[in-house]
């Protein structure tokens, strides 16, 4: 009997040692909290357990539920700072330099993810001049659930905009976050989760796709992990092809040694696509060389390499030091190169390229040199090449299966959405669209229940929601043609129906060879502008024209828009472009427009009955330029819907 109760005395005891505050990641040291809103401070502890919370010179207490969650309310409070909670239980925690300002949550796919540090030349200024203790970024680490929403995040923690930390900032979270502190002297707090690649519906709640019956059978599905485990399976009687030898280095002396001595090599252009300089249908690898002359006021100090893109991953060599490399196509490739590389007179340049499909090698206008301190070497023109590698193309489109899972239903607001659910907000900001542009139909249900959802989960109807309207993007188009780009833009006009919620039109802040454009100070500044509007009540011009209404007057159509602003302009002088008018029979063609008493009078002398009209509506508009006189471009549209 003794000896049972000293085991249990024993047990009791480790479990008692164990047993402690333990508070989500968000909660944490540095945290900004919401002015002038009810707050929900919780955590964990022992089921049972009493919970005492002292905040600004006042007590409020809780007890662990069974499960050994706790939470308790505090009232509304105005923005200041710092303060310190304190949180004892069964132990005793404190969160120290808490702010009270205002928090955005912050998401969507790449372009919402790149930071300043990915966008440092542009943005080298304000890296360097950054210090803004009051504006302060959670980025919560890229995870995946299939199993259901969680409860908490495996890591994270709050950084200040104060010099190099600002570097991890989102580039469009941070310009944001930064006109709202100037404007509003309020601290800020940006909760930033996005994930470069993903579709709309992952970011939904299970409750948020319930009419939605095909994303829903997935949902379902994916919660049955033998079903998930299943698709990672080969079958055994499958022989995996050995990957292909690449020439370049299999041999003694690979392509990129200082002392290969290179044969059989052919001239290239770069930048520029291979397939577009003699290579027909190539995947695999190509490596490409150069000699350039260096100077020697370039030498014994560090220099940068500037690849422009290149499609889809490279390893970049000088003087045989590999330097860098990428294994994904996005990034524009800015290399840093140690002082000890570079020499005076010839140095050998070499760039394994890999590319998998479409058209892989250089990206054209972009910067191609390199520089150390005032002195450049341009690196654009004639390189050689040999091809290392050429993959065969696979019977049956390859082997096996799997599921990528960030790009299921529900996945990443399982994970990355659901732990933050109760922290209260100011608002959202939403710059995602890219990975739906092949399905544009089904985003114009998609985003208002995107925005539903969310407001939900949060318990605040009117939450105010902001997001971008997708930039232009790819090839110009120099005639009238479909785009299902243009399509998820009307998608994203038309959730404007959802009250409270503000869209910034971006068709102007793209770059056609690149879907993640570098202007991302211009995004964060109109999405601050939609703010102030929105969220802020603020009486001003936040958006630029938006199609209202048009009426057919003869062979001419009229057009009427709301955010006129000041009046209807074109940004640079010239008269109107990307208007196309057509009959009944849809058959679209350039027409002329002009601005008449604060409307647009379109027509063309090729279609004498117009009944439709539509405005810069192509995946990347060549000369989109009806502005307010806010400065704020219009948004696309079409009437034939």
């Amino acid at each position: 009997m003794k000896r049972t109760i000293l085991v249990v005395l024993l047990l009791w005891a480790g479990v008692a040692a164990q047993a402690q505050v333990r508070l989500p990641k968000l909660i944490s040291d540095g945290m900004v909290l919401q002015r002038d809103a009810a707050l929900t401070i919780w955590g964990w502890d022992k089921p049972g357990e009493k919970i005492t919370v002292r905040f600004n010179g006042k007590t409020y207490k809780a007890i662990t539920d069974q499960a050994g969650k706790w939470q308790t309310k505090m009232p509304s409070m105005p923005a200041g700072g710092p303060f310190v909670m304190d949180i004892a239980g069964s132990s005793h925690v404190a969160i120290k330099d808490i702010l009270v300002g205002d928090v955005w949550f912050c998401s969507g796919q790449s372009n919402m993810v790149h930071q300043l540090d990915i966008h440092d030349v542009t943005y080298a200024d304000a890296i360097r001049t950054a210090n803004y203790p009051q504006i302060r970024q959670f980025w919560v680490p890229t995870l995946t659930s299939l199993q259901g929403p969680q409860q908490e995040l495996p890591a994270g923690q709050w950084k200040a905009a104060v010099g190099e930390a600002v570097r991890p900032f989102s580039a469009v979270a941070y310009f944001f976050a930064k006109r709202i502190h100037e404007k509003y002297n309020v601290p800020v707090g940006i909760i930033n989760a996005s994930v470069g690649g993903t579709p709309i519906e992952a970011w939904m709640s299970e409750e948020g796709l319930t009419d939605f019956s095909a994303l829903k059978a997935t949902v379902e599905k994916n919660k049955d992990t033998t079903y998930i485990n299943s698709l990672s399976r080969r079958p055994a009687s499958v022989n995996r092809p050995q990957p292909p030898v690449d020439l370049g280095t299999s041999g003694d002396t690979k392509w990129y040694d200082p002392a290969y001595v290179p044969k059989g090599w052919r001239p290239i252009n770069v930048p520029g696509y291979w397939e577009d300089q003699g290579i027909k249908d190539l995947n695999g690898v190509v490596w490409y060389r150069k000699e350039i002359t260096i100077p020697a006021s370039m030498t014994g100090k560090p220099a940068r390499a500037f690849l422009g893109r290149i499609v889809d991953a490279d390893e970049l060599y000088i003087n045989g030091k590999q330097i860098g490399r990428y294994t994904y196509q996005y990034p524009q490739r800015r290399y840093n190169v140690p002082a000890d590389v570079l020499k005076p007179g010839k140095n050998v340049l070499v760039v394994r390229v890999t590319n998998t499909a479409g058209k892989g090698g250089f990206v054209p206008d972009k910067p191609y040199y390199v520089f150390a301190g005032a002195d450049t070497v341009d690196l654009k023109g004639t390189w050689q090449y040999r091809v290392g590698t050429v993959y065969k193309p696979l019977a049956g489109g390859g082997f096996g299966g799997g599921i990528s899972a960030q790009n299921q239903p529900t996945a990443l607001y399982n994970a990355m959405v659901a732990p933050e659910v109760g922290y209260a907000l100011k608002g959202f900001c939403w710059y995602q669209g890219e990975s739906n542009a092949g399905r544009p139909q089904e985003y114009t249900a998609l985003m208002p229940a995107l925005i539903n959802d969310w407001r939900a989960r949060w318990k605040q109807s009117n939450l105010p929601f902001l997001y971008v309207q997708l930039p232009g993007y790819m090839d110009y188009n120099y005639l009238p043609s479909e785009s299902g780009w243009a399509v998820l833009r009307e998608a994203q006009l038309k959730a404007l129906s959802v009250p409270n919620t503000a869209m910034v039109v971006a068709i102007d802040l793209g770059e056609w060879n690149d879907i993640h454009p570098d202007n991302k100070k211009a995004v964060g500044d109109r999405l601050a502008l939609a703010a102030f509007k929105t969220a802020y009540h603020e009486n001003l011009v936040y958006s630029g024209p938006q199609y209202q209404s048009a009426a057919v007057e003869g062979n001419k159509i009229v057009v009427s828009f709301t955010n006129e602003g000041g009046g209807l302009i074109t940004n640079d002088g010239e008269p109107l472009g990307e208007f196309a008018i057509a009959g009944s029979d849809k058959k679209f063609v350039w027409a002329n427009a002009r601005i008449e008493g604060g409307k647009v009078v379109v027509w063309s002398d090729d279609v004498a009955n117009p009944k439709y009209v539509r405005y810069a509506w192509a995946d990347n508009p060549v000369n989109a330029n009806l502005y307010n006189k806010e400065g704020l471009p219009a948004s696309p549209f079409r009437t034939d819907q």
